[in-house]
């Protein structure tokens, strides 16, 4: 028996059999690019991003 399958026992949960994830995933993708991919990144996420790909420049040059 399988690790996950061990953990589904343990909780009582059924399993999901291999088509239904993959049906649960492709529903779970679409909402996902449908809501949350296409809202701006926040300032501060952006401002952080930038500090940080600064921060890898500048270790990068002094090797």
């Amino acid at each position: 028996m399988s690790a996950s399958r061990d953990r589904v026992e343990e909780t009582g949960l059924p399993a999901l059999g291999a088509e239904a994830q993959r049906r649960l995933g492709r529903t779970l993708r679409s909402l996902y690019e449908r809501t949350v991919d296409r809202q701006p990144i926040p300032l501060d996420q952006v401002d952080l991003l930038l500090r940080l790909r600064h921060r890898e420049r500048e270790l990068l040059r002094h090797r």
